[in-house]
């Protein structure tokens, strides 16, 4: 079962790799006209790609999609809802969903954490920097921004509010950021929206949204299950220019004190 599971999913990565390799040794041997540097380890490196891409989508649809739909499910449910709730009101009200924020916040950092996407821009971005853009400062900031507006995500479902008024707003706070922030960490900035939206995140964040737009009372899942991930793609555009406006400040606070002692 296991085994024709992951056969499946290893032609399927086949399949979806063939067309990136055709496009790169298309250009290089019919556009460039130039032998592939070191061939036999190209090769072997797409070999790796195919094969750890098959075992990560086979671990994840085995373990982290069912784990998280059963979470999401378990914590929107009515009757945990009613064991925890911290008011005495008949009607429910968006306080009482605390868990369902709580396990957004987490699900949302820990899963963009471990996104291969933002792991490689991160790595990148070091590189291309000179080491001025660490790793873990970047990832943790993108994490941060994801796990916060999915956390908001939710509550707007709770509460019912349309969705476009928190996109609005969010991408406004984006212009006004963006004629602060230092030039560098920008177009970063406006990319991170786009790695976190990716193979760990969409299924998890997903489930939580239509999860709870399922259990909450008066909403439609259609209309109110989707949208966390505007949520996730927005915010940690928001956090990353954050990240990049307080290092410049901290960072110009000794030389304020260096340039007052000399007058």
């Amino acid at each position: 079962m296991i085994l024709a599971q992951f056969i499946d999913t290893f032609i399927n990565t086949v399949g979806d790799v063939i067309p990136i390799v055709t496009i790169i040794f298309g250009f290089q041997f019919a556009v460039l006209k130039r032998p592939v540097a070191n061939l036999p380890k190209v090769v072997l490196g797409f070999l790796y790609v195919i094969l750890g891409l098959s075992l990560f989508l086979l671990g994840l649809e085995m373990a982290l999609f069912p784990l998280g739909e059963t979470m999401a499910e378990q914590l929107t449910a009515p009757d945990f809802i009613e064991q925890v709730r911290l008011t005495t009101e008949h009607v429910l009200s968006w306080v009482d969903y605390y868990w369902v924020y709580l396990f957004a916040f987490c699900i949302g950092f820990s899963t963009t954490v471990a996104e291969p996407s933002l792991i490689a821009v991160a790595i990148k971005a070091n590189q291309v920097s000179g080491g001025s853009i660490r790793v873990n400062g970047l990832r943790v900031a993108v994490a941060l921004g994801v796990a916060f507006g999915i956390s908001l995500g939710s509550y707007r479902i709770v509460v019912g509010d349309p969705i476009h008024y928190y996109i609005i707003a969010g991408y406004i706070v984006v212009v006004i950021q963006t004629f602060f922030a230092p030039k560098l960490i920008i177009p970063l900035a406006y990319d991170s929206g786009g790695v976190t939206t990716s193979t760990v995140t969409v299924p998890l964040v997903a489930a939580l949204g239509l999860g709870l737009a399922s259990t909450v009372p008066g909403r439609n899942p259609m209309i109110d299950g989707f949208g966390l991930i505007a949520f996730a793609s927005l915010f940690p555009m928001i956090s990353v220019m954050g990240y990049a406006q307080i290092t410049q400040w901290l960072n110009s606070r000794p030389q304020r004190k260096d340039n007052e002692n000399a007058l």
